[in-house]
């Protein structure tokens, strides 16, 4: 961990109101892993994120945008975002999306084989066409015009938009986690 944890005791005036928006954002969005220390520091990409409030609280309104306006079923969310989380072996994004996955019923096999950067065979259509997106965009180049027009058929246009901007995202948050050598902290 190359930032130190803050302390809401050690907080500046710049960070506070971050960190309230942040812990109140992390109770009802992101409450299938640990995300706060035993003495209330933020974990994960919230720690980094408060170390550069400006910045930081911009990447966390994207982060409330996703939320607030998500289409896809969540499935296919976690399938694009393990993709990404994979493709970067970014290990506290992993541990977090594996324990969301778990909560929406993904099975193991089907998990394992996601986070060695495989395409599993029991896929739907619609996290198939996810998969194929996300590892589409995570390797370079302009989306496929098959792949995109899949996504607009499946997902209409708003969606195949958040699946995209979903992948980006998270290409930002996977970067953060590894630049700053984020921990994972022990399963419970």
């Amino acid at each position: 961990m190359r930032l130190p944890l803050i302390a809401p005791a050690d907080l500046t005036d710049a960070q506070k109101p971050l960190y309230a928006d942040m812990k109140k954002g992390i109770a009802s969005d992101f409450n299938a892993f640990k995300t706060i220390s035993p003495d209330g520091a933020m974990m994960g990409p919230w720690n980094p994120w408060l170390h550069e409030p400006r910045i930081g609280g911009a990447i966390w309104e994207l982060t409330k945008a996703m939320t607030a306006e998500a289409s896809l079923p969540e499935t296919v969310r976690q399938v694009v975002i393990l993709v990404v989380g994979a493709h970067f072996d970014a290990s506290y994004e992993l541990y977090a999306h594996i324990a969301v996955a778990e909560k929406v019923g993904m099975s193991e096999k089907r998990l394992s084989t996601l986070c060695a950067g495989l395409r599993p065979a029991d896929l739907t259509d619609e996290e198939g066409c996810g998969y194929d997106a996300a590892f589409a965009l995570i390797n370079g180049g302009i989306l496929a015009r098959p792949t995109y027009d899949r996504a607009v058929a499946l997902f209409g246009q708003h969606g195949a938009n958040e699946l995209i901007y979903l992948v980006g995202l998270y290409c930002m948050v996977s970067t953060t986690l590894n630049g700053f050598n984020v921990p994972v902290p022990e399963r419970e």
